[in-house]
């Protein structure tokens, strides 16, 4: 029923395929235009430099060469002559030893010392009242000065003060003490604690001895003695041996605990044991203790009251003291007359003190107002510096400063206290001092 037939192909063409390649675009994507340049680089251009040395000078040749036209005549025949003696001086110096330690200072020592304070006190000026006393602390840095009179005989019950200024402290004012302990008698000695800074000991003009703390700002006095029968009667101390002496100075030994030596308003010097137990030849009425003589050994007496004596921090047996007869008599405990004896002042010399630095330098302030200070080690015994201070105006007490060795304290009979400043000259220790101080020490006195 079915049957094969072939008839020939019907071709459809693509309407899509035709209307999708007519609307196709070309479409094209590049950079931006790249610029490009040439450039070159080459070396700096260079030169070629030498040096050479200068040409030498043709009178520099002419005195290498030898140049016997023009010696002077007869200089061969000298320099043969004195040619031995040269070397034998020159060997000569060098074994000597005479210039040993010698340092040639050239600095100006015009300005050797400067003022650095003023303090005063407005009460103690008001009344008229002098510095008796000063005194660093064991820290350095405050200052301590007693007020009294040292012009007045008679017994006197006028009030004083002990007063202190921290030269620390930012607020430091000249005329306005830290702290101000009033005192219902003159003070005629004042010593800080080696080793508490808040501690003073003073010695009153009525005998009384007296600690003061002052960290205890409302109540500082921390100890006194009173009267009684074994306190003493008046402002000086006492020494009793064969007879009765008026002490008018005293030092303690800082090599020896059991030696201090005392000065008298006789003249008299005496070194002293405090092991002594020879009886004192004056009855011991109504005392608890019982009254030795301390003295050992006596140094020739000179002529007035003996102010001052200070015993040396770098030799055991020199000393140094001073009085109303305007000398300096440098000491040794070994013998009875002094070793040197320099004039100071025409006037009294109220205190002397070593330099805590310099062995053979001391300080000595006058009743002219000036503070000489002495270098032993000078060829000349001239003061090798002077503080001058006010005309009629005494330097009654000084003291160096044992922590801040630039610094010495100046009291003065007008109430006011300097504060100077020394140069270093004066506090720096030379070579071979000690051994020159040994030297003045061994010296025999005729």
């Amino acid at each position: 029923m079915f049957t094969d037939e072939a008839v020939d192909g019907v071709a459809v063409p693509s309407l899509w395929r035709k209307s999708h390649q007519s609307l196709q675009e070309s479409r094209s994507c590049q950079t931006t235009a790249v610029h490009s340049a040439d450039a070159e680089v080459q070396m700096v251009s260079t030169a070629v430099s030498s040096t050479q040395t200068e040409p030498q000078d043709r009178t520099t040749e002419q005195l290498h060469q030898p140049c016997n036209d023009t010696e002077p005549p007869g200089l061969s025949d000298f320099l043969t002559r004195v040619e031995d003696l040269i070397i034998g001086e020159l060997a000569k110096s060098s074994r000597s030893h005479a210039f040993d330690g010698f340092q040639a200072n050239w600095e100006d020592h015009g300005q050797q010392v400067s003022c650095l304070h003023c303090l005063q006190h407005p009460y103690a000026q008001e009344k008229g009242l002098q510095v008796t006393r000063v005194s660093w602390n064991c820290t350095g840095s405050v200052i301590v000065c007693s007020f009294g009179r040292t012009d007045d005989g008679d017994w006197s019950n006028e009030r004083s003060c002990v007063c202190t200024w921290n030269l620390d402290r930012r607020s430091l004012s000249n005329q306005q003490p830290d702290l101000v302990i009033d005192v219902p008698t003159a003070v005629t000695a004042l010593s800080c604690h080696p080793s508490q800074p808040a501690l003073i000991a003073g010695a009153l003009y009525n005998g009384e001895v007296v600690v003061w703390d002052t960290s205890r700002t409302q109540d500082p006095l921390l100890a006194q003695t009173g009267m009684s029968s074994d306190s003493h009667k008046e402002p000086v101390y006492e020494v009793r041996g064969s007879k009765m002496v008026g002490v008018t100075s005293l030092a303690l030994s800082p090599w020896d605990a059991d030696t201090f030596i005392v000065g008298s308003e006789g003249g008299l010097m005496l070194r002293c044991s405090f092991s002594s137990q020879t009886p004192a030849a004056v009855v011991s009425e109504n005392k608890s203790v019982e009254l030795k003589a301390p003295a050992v050994f006596s140094f020739r007496r000179r002529g007035g009251p003996v102010y001052s004596i200070h015993c040396s921090p770098f030799h055991r047996n020199m000393l140094v003291s001073s009085g109303t007869d305007g000398l300096a008599h440098v000491h040794s405990l070994l013998q009875a007359s002094p070793l040197l004896s320099l004039r100071v002042s025409e006037s009294y010399v109220f205190q002397v003190q070593w330099s805590p630095t310099r062995p053979l330098v001391f300080a000595a302030a006058t009743g002219q107002g000036e503070v000489q200070i002495f270098d032993l080690g000078c060829r000349s015994l001239r003061p090798a510096a002077t503080i001058q201070g006010g005309v009629g105006q005494a330097a009654t007490c000084l003291a160096f400063n044992q922590n801040n060795h630039h610094l010495l304290a100046v009291g003065k009979a007008d109430g006011t206290v300097a504060i100077w400043q020394l140069s270093a000259s004066l506090i720096e220790q030379r070579p071979r001092e000690s051994e020159q101080l040994e030297q003045i020490a061994n010296q025999m006195v005729e």
